[in-house]
């Protein structure tokens, strides 16, 4: 091993000691394999793809264009906390750590616990979330390779959702070495996604032709499909889309320990895939809205995915079914990455005792040195979610408990460093300096106010079939983390656990 590169494991173990655990992964990942990670989670041309309908429904053009702009630019402010803490505190327990350390002594333990459940809420609900749309691209390409004649149920779905959960599971459960190596190819993946993304741009605006809208219609023509009659309610519920899409760069903090130079690089992969996916994902979305005619006649398609549709009339079958059998890649790829996370997320969890069965779900796997028992509950817990496939608003109920569960877990540790915890926190290689409480005050606020739009209905008026089953799926996780703390946690969880019982150069382990 080369004598810089074993110097810079070196400081991230000694790091991680003073963080007050000891090195229990392989650093394999480099810079350019933990940018290709945190890139590769949020797959912009298949979210794009997945989420379409969101804009659709909630604002026509403007809901495409605009509902994506403005979403993004909060959600750079939340990167740059969350770039700022990972610095800080490169370890995979992430999230939850920071509350921990940056909460006052008093409440670091509860602090720690919200922080920790939410995550793995969100983690979860974007797992299921991930490969259901992915389920649904592949539906959609059955359905038009058919010209109609096969449509698939939502048994058939279901079915499919499981296959490649199985299929991820198998891949989570690979070695440390392999999964740094398949991140080479998720570099390939990454590129074809990126060719996806720009081949699909051209090819919108060049085979269609003359067959546009106007460039003012593109950027301001408004229509409201949801069911609210507030228009300006409406179309806030387009944020949905780049929300569920913006979502997963923790995922650098969680493989933090997996990595090598942690500090610089996990901050370098958050802000890198965010601000990538946000810019690609709206000049993409721009060139859709021009070439959609009719937004009422797009949201009446038979297919799962009304961007599918979008090719359809576009590029023709043949057409459509090459550059949607590239985007299903993606959204596989992505999917299996966001599996990694989440396992992740478990394991940390796990290693302080706070789930059910802890002593399982933390448990290493000797021969590939990942936890493979983590990996499979994320796959067990996803394929139950992902039962809410048999509703009318699937999508919309795992994209905003994803949201939802994920984005608190970031506001808590970023409003923690900006009250209680701004005088003992520590920079690390990337800090915002002055900035930091302005940010992080932006950051808090946005977040607050999108937790409280993805809770409603996506119309006034609701049915059974129809209901946002987000709030079911977020209160169950409230009140069975709740009531634990309550009946038994608070007695005995005290946050993050130290692991390692002398932190080398004299430094204090976190306790």
């Amino acid at each position: 091993m080369h004598t810089d590169t074993i110097s810079l494991q070196c400081t991230d173990d000694t790091k991680l000691a003073q963080l007050g655990y000891k090195s229990e992964f392989k650093r394999e990942f480099s810079l350019l394999e933990t940018v290709a990670f945190s890139f590769s989670i949020m797959g912009v041309v298949a979210s794009v793809s997945s989420t379409l309908i969101f804009g659709l429904a909630s604002g026509g053009h403007v809901g495409l264009v605009f509902g994506w702009l403005i979403p993004s630019v909060f959600v750079m402010a939340v990167a740059l906390s969350m770039a700022e803490l990972v610095s800080s505190m490169p370890t995979s327990a992430g999230l939850y750590y920071f509350s921990a350390k940056l909460a006052p002594p008093w409440c670091a333990p509860l602090a720690s616990w919200i922080t920790g459940w939410a995550n793995i809420t969100g983690q979860v609900s974007l797992v299921c979330g991930i490969d259901f749309t992915c389920a649904q691209m592949i539906t959609t390409a059955i359905a038009v390779g058919s010209d109609g004649k096969t449509t698939l149920s939502n048994g058939a779905t279901y079915g499919i959702l499981l296959a490649i959960l199985f299929s991820h599971g198998i891949v989570c459960s690979a070695a440390t070495r392999v999964l740094a190596r398949l991140n080479l190819f998720y570099v390939l993946i990454n590129g074809m996604s990126l060719g996806t993304t720009i081949a699909a741009i051209i090819a919108l605006l060049v085979v269609s032709g003359n067959n546009k809208v106007s460039a003012k219609d593109a950027f301001t023509l408004y229509e409201n499909n949801t069911g609210w009659v507030s228009n300006g309610w409406a179309a806030m519920l387009a944020f949905t889309a780049p929300m569920w899409t913006l979502t997963g760069y923790d995922s650098a903090a969680h493989i933090s320990e997996e990595v090598m130079g942690a500090s610089s690089a996990a901050p370098i992969a958050i802000l890198v895939g965010v601000g990538a996916t946000a810019g690609l994902g709206w000049i993409l979305l721009i060139s859709t809205s021009f070439v959609i005619i009719s937004v009422e006649e797009l949201l009446r398609t038979p297919l799962p995915l009304p961007m599918g549709q979008v090719f359809l009339n576009v590029l023709g079958k043949r057409g459509m079914l090459v550059i949607w059998s590239f985007i299903i890649v993606v959204q596989y790829v992505t999917g299996a990455a966001q599996c990694v996370d989440a396992s992740r997320v478990v394991f940390a969890f796990a290693r302080d005792d706070a789930l059910p069965g802890s002593h399982i779900w933390k448990r290493m796997n000797h021969r590939t040195q990942t936890p493979v028992n983590a990996a499979w509950l994320v796959i067990i817990m996803a394929a139950i979610c992902g039962l809410l496939g048999f509703s009318e608003t699937a999508l919309g109920s795992l994209a905003g408990a994803s949201v939802i569960g994920l984005y608190t877990s970031y506001a808590a540790p970023i409003l923690l460093r900006i009250t209680s915890g701004r005088d003992k926190f520590e920079s690390g290689p990337f800090s915002l300096g002055r900035w930091s409480t302005i940010i992080g005050a932006i950051s808090v606020i946005w977040v607050t106010f999108i937790v409280v739009l993805l809770l409603f209905p996506s119309g006034q008026r609701t049915t059974a079939a129809e209901m946002n089953y987000a709030v079911v799926l977020i209160i169950a996780v409230l009140l069975f983390a709740g009531g634990s703390w309550v009946i038994s946690a608070r007695k005995w969880f005290t946050g993050p656990i130290k692991n390692i019982d002398d932190p080398p150069m004299g430094e204090k382990a976190f306790t």
